[in-house]
């Protein structure tokens, strides 16, 4: 790295403050093996920070936003490494946008809560349609669109190069209620797996999961278990299961597959925008090199950090904020314990 300070530096961990992008252009080439991040939503909430991505004023501009910070990511980036995104989606709304998971629970689409906050407030009587055009005019879409924020991203990145392997859903087995009533609650959010070429570091041994046992079955489709009727040939069944080698073969398990079935756990600390350390534990199992370098550009609490660093390896986390910066600092002093489901 440069000869610069950074905010914070041991042995294992690099913390640098200021802007994602231009934080970066400070590191040399290919000085990563593996990025795992979650940036601000589009339209979710204001981190208090002046500059913060999140609150641009089109998706548009978001998505350009996104790209060009990736690009200067791919700069950083391994020839072998990989890249995992987590985003979330939004609404359209008159104010912009609306998260799915946050703002309609508190102010959602139609929703008592949104209609508490806009009583009392000033205002002037609008016809629909001039209504309508001026929502449109935020989004370019009426209000209540899904914006696709997450997919407009994922296609940004493959046209500026990168290559998508993979569109995860991340299941929150636990997702919070929501009081919308007129769709469907929210349960997922996306996990997209870039790289930079067609061969890349990815091992799937350590994130591999236990294979389902199933009993045997006869040649017709039925259990082992059950009784041959009558005039049937005498013939010897057995009742064990399949052996621990699977029906893909292979003795450590089986690929976990595109849905990951995992709870939220927000560290008790950190801001609300935290996710499970379980994410960034699978990706850096599977995407980066044994010793090598992981980097979130939007290192918040400290979350990837922490992953990395009971994984053994080395770390370089960026935010804009210095609170949550010293929030990540405390969180790593506490070693061990922080992996014991803190997070």
């Amino acid at each position: 790295m440069n000869d610069w300070q950074p905010y914070y530096r041991d042995e294992q961990i690099t913390l640098l403050l200021g802007d994602a992008l231009d934080q970066l252009r400070t590191l040399p080439d290919s000085s990563v093996d593996c990025i795992v991040t979650s940036p601000p939503y589009y339209g979710l909430r204001d981190y208090g920070a002046e500059g913060q991505y999140g609150l641009e004023a089109t998706p548009a501009e978001y998505v350009e936003t996104m790209r060009a910070l990736f690009a200067e990511a791919r700069r950083v980036l391994a020839d072998d490494g990989t890249l995992w995104l987590n985003l979330g989606d939004s609404y359209s709304s008159g104010q912009g946008a609306l998260n799915t998971d946050f703002n309609e629970r508190w102010h959602g689409e139609g929703s008592s809560g949104q209609r508490k906050q806009e009583k009392g407030r000033p205002s002037r009587r609008r016809d629909g349609a001039e209504v309508a055009a001026a929502r449109r005019a935020v989004t370019g879409l009426p209000p209540k669109n899904l914006l696709m924020i997450p997919e407009r991203v994922a296609m940004a990145l493959q046209d500026d190069g990168w290559i998508l392997r993979n569109k995860i859903v991340w299941h929150k087995t636990n997702a919070m209620p929501s009081s919308v009533n007129d769709r469907l609650s929210n349960r997922y959010e996306h996990l997209f797996l870039f790289s930079k070429a067609e061969r890349y570091w990815f091992d799937l041994d350590p994130i591999r999961e236990p294979h389902a046992m199933r009993p045997q079955r006869r040649p017709s489709g039925r259990p082992v278990d059950k009784i041959p009727r009558p005039g049937q040939p005498k013939q010897t069944w057995s009742t064990a299961t399949r052996n621990e080698v699977g029906v893909d073969g292979h003795p450590l398990g089986r690929n976990p597959g595109d849905v990951w079935a995992i709870p939220t756990r927000p560290y008790p600390a950190a801001h609300f925008a935290v996710f499970p350390i379980d994410l960034p534990l699978r990706c850096i199992n599977a995407g980066c090199r044994p010793g090598g370098t992981v980097l979130d550009p939007f290192s918040g609490s400290g979350t990837t950090g922490a992953a990395a660093r009971q994984l053994g390896r080395k770390y370089v986390g960026i935010d804009l904020n210095p609170a949550y910066h010293d929030l990540a600092k405390d969180r790593f002093a506490q070693g061990v314990l922080d992996f014991d489901g803190a997070a």
